[in-house]
């Protein structure tokens, strides 16, 4: 029954394709112009590809963690949402779970969260179920920056592809710290949420609307801020094997426009 609830979407099935459609780019590219004036453009569309295509399926991703684990958790109403098909339109308004975060990604190179799925959490079997609901996001970007990551370091392959990767796979672990936050409105704070006191809840619920656009506003505005938040995410994507000189690479690549 429940494998049977899980139905991955064409649309999913399209940004997988539309991912490896880059990655394919990437590697049959010329490398070699990625840090000269000289760009192939195969290789800066490639990359370019990847990672967008790359980027919405992690989002897609994120978003079918927390709905998966729900259900397992007792929410049934996450199948008639459409929430296990992996359709990023399902998740909430399409512009802010997809559009929005790929701007900013263009514009900053900073990963902000998609969309949201409305959990029913009265119906969870537990608060550890209801941690896990919130936990769920963000170790999916965990786990797909370490298996990026990985794939980078163990797998021979060509080196458009391998930036394009490793590029990809730092924004996991970007995705994966700032998500991790305890602030309300992002994961990190929903874990913890189940424990506190209800006035401490009630006075979360008044903040949350308010409280991510001012860790935004900070990240973007205030460079010890933006500094610090770099640095913790790049120690834990160093110390999951990721190569961060490839990553800068590919985000030069990436962002073929500013040079």
């Amino acid at each position: 029954m429940q494998r049977a609830a899980v139905r991955p979407s064409p649309v999913f099935y399209g940004l997988l394709v539309l991912t490896v459609v880059g990655g394919v780019l990437a590697a049959f590219g010329d490398a070699s112009s990625i840090l000269t004036t000289k760009n192939d453009p195969m290789v800066t569309a490639g990359i370019f590809i990847l990672v967008i295509a790359g980027w919405a399926l992690s989002l897609t991703l994120h978003e079918f963690g927390h709905a998966f684990i729900a259900y397992r958790s007792g929410d049934q109403s996450v199948v008639g949402k459409g929430y296990l098909t992996m359709d990023v339109r399902r998740y909430t308004d399409p512009v802010l779970s997809l559009v929005l975060p790929l701007i900013f990604l263009v514009i900053g190179g900073i990963p902000l969260p998609g969309g949201a799925v409305w959990i029913n959490r009265w119906a969870l079997r537990s608060r550890g179920a209801a941690s896990l609901v919130s936990l769920a996001g963000p170790l999916s970007n965990l786990v797909l920056g370490v298996l990026l990551s990985l794939a980078v370091a163990n797998i021979h392959m060509a080196a458009g592809l391998a930036v394009g990767l490793a590029f990809l796979a730092l924004l996991q672990i970007l995705a994966f710290v700032l998500n991790i936050l305890p602030v309300p409105g992002l994961d990190g704070f929903g874990a913890i949420e189940p424990y506190l006191s209800p006035q401490s809840r009630e006075f979360a619920a008044k903040v949350r609307p308010w409280a991510p656009l001012a860790l935004f506003a900070l990240l973007f505005a205030v460079q010890p801020v933006q500094d610090a938040f770099w640095e913790i995410s790049r120690f834990v994507f160093q110390a999951v094997g990721g190569d961060y000189f490839a990553a800068q690479v590919g985000s030069y690549a990436f962002m073929f426009w500013r040079h």
